[in-house]
C-alpha cells in the first residue's frame, strides 16, 4: 500500500486548483511517483488539503490516497464523500467534472477503482483525515487515470454522490498511474507568435507580442512539456522564458490539447528576430525543438520604401520619357541637315 500524505498551506489564487463554489479549476496534473503537492482550498467553512494527489499503482495492486479536511466553523459539520471522475474542460487547463452518480468518464475513469467512503463528522477547529483506497484490477491496462474526491454536507438536499451539493463542496484531484508499455504522444500543433491575439510573421510595433502554444496529448498518459523559450537577434539572446518550470507542472491530459500564452519581452523597435524554443516531455525525454522568424517593420519605414519605390518610378518614367523625347529632336535635326 501506498500512502501519499502533506501537509496544509493556505490556497492561493494562482493555485492549481480553484475550489469547487468556483467550480474545480485546474492547471492540471503533474505525474510522479505516488507524492501529493501541499495547498490547500477553503469553502463552506471547510478546508480541504492536499488541492491534487499523484500516486502509481501497478495492475492487480491498491494503493491509497490521504485528504485532510478543516473544519474552520464554530459548529460540527456532518460530511460526505463524493468520487467523480472529470475531463479536460477546453483547453485552458481545467477539468469539468461528470456529477451523476451513475456515469463515468469515457476513458482514463479513476472512479472506477476508488472505494465509496461513508460519511463523517468534523468537530469545530478540527481535522479529518480521509483515507481513499484505489484498488487496480489486474486486467487495467498502464496509462493515466484520473478523478476527484470531494466533500460536501449532508445536510444539503439531494442524494450522496448526485453533485446536488457541488457549489458548497471541496475537492481534491487524484492522478493515478498504472506503469506498463504506455503511449506517449504529444504533439505541437501551434507556435504562433500574436499581437493583441493576431498572428502574424511581421509586426509595426513590438507591443503586445505573445506566443501562442498548443500542445495535443494523442498518448494515454498526462504529459508535462517544459523548457526554455527564447528571443534572438542574429546571434544575441534578448530574452529567455522558464516554460512550465512550477512545480507542480501544468499537464495535458489524454485525448485533450492545452493552450498557453507567454508573453514576449526585449523585442526591439525594428529588424529580424527569431522565437524559438526546446520542449521536452515524457519518461524519456523525448524533445521538441522548434524555432520562428519574425520581423518588426515600423509604418514609418515602410512608408519611406513605399515613397522611395514612387520617387524611384517617377525618376525612372521621366528619363524614359527625357530620353524619347531627345532621340526624337536627334531624328528630326538628322532630316533637316539632309
Amino acid at each position: 500500500m501506498k500512502t501519499v500524505r502533506l501537509r496544509s498551506t493556505i490556497f492561493a489564487a494562482a493555485s492549481l486548483f480553484v475550489f469547487l463554489p468556483i467550480a474545480i479549476s485546474a492547471s492540471v496534473l503533474a505525474a510522479t511517483p505516488a507524492k501529493s503537492q501541499p495547498a490547500s482550498a477553503m469553502a463552506n467553512g471547510m478546508r480541504i488539503s492536499p488541492l491534487r494527489s499523484d500516486i502509481t499503482i501497478a495492475a492487480g495492486s491498491s494503493g491509497k490516497v490521504d485528504v485532510s479536511v478543516t473544519n474552520v466553523t464554530k459548529s460540527t459539520v456532518s460530511l460526505r464523500p463524493i468520487e467523480n471522475d472529470f475531463v479536460a474542460s477546453g483547453e485552458a487547463g481545467e477539468p469539468a467534472l461528470i456529477l451523476d452518480s451513475n456515469s463515468y468518464a469515457p476513458s482514463h475513469s479513476l472512479k472506477r477503482f476508488m472505494v465509496p467512503l461513508s460519511p463523517f463528522t468534523v468537530a469545530p477547529g478540527q481535522t479529518q483525515t480521509v483515507s481513499v483506497n484505489i484498488i487496480v484490477p489486474k486486467t487495467a491496462q498502464a496509462g493515466g487515470y484520473f478523478g476527484a474526491l470531494r466533500f460536501a454536507p449532508t445536510s444539503l438536499n439531494g442524494p450522496a454522490g448526485s453533485g446536488a451539493a457541488v457549489g458548497e463542496s471541496v475537492g481534491s484531484l487524484i492522478l493515478l498511474t498504472i506503469p506498463g508499455p504506455t503511449v506517449e504522444q504529444l504533439t505541437l500543433t501551434n507556435f504562433d507568435v500574436q499581437q493583441n491575439g493576431g498572428t502574424a510573421t511581421n509586426f509595426r510595433t513590438p507591443s503586445n507580442l505573445a506566443l501562442l502554444l498548443r500542445f495535443q496529448d494523442k498518448g494515454n498518459l498526462q504529459e508535462a512539456p517544459f523548457g526554455q523559450i527564447y528571443v534572438q537577434k542574429g546571434n544575441k539572446v534578448l530574452y529567455t522564458y522558464n516554460f512550465n518550470g512550477n512545480s507542480p507542472k501544468d499537464e495535458v491530459l489524454p485525448d485533450s490539447a492545452r493552450r498557453w500564452i507567454i508573453p514576449l519581452k526585449n523585442i526591439g523597435k525594428f529588424g529580424k528576430y527569431t522565437v524559438g524554443a526546446t520542449f521536452t516531455y515524457g519518461t524519456k525525454g523525448q524533445s521538441i525543438d522548434i524555432t520562428k522568424t519574425v520581423w518588426i517593420i515600423p509604418m514609418v519605414i515602410i512608408m519611406s520604401i513605399a515613397g522611395g519605390v514612387v520617387i524611384l518610378i517617377a525618376i525612372g518614367v521621366g528619363l524614359y520619357m527625357f530620353l524619347k523625347s531627345y532621340k526624337r529632336k536627334i531624328l528630326r535635326s538628322s532630316r533637316r541637315r539632309y
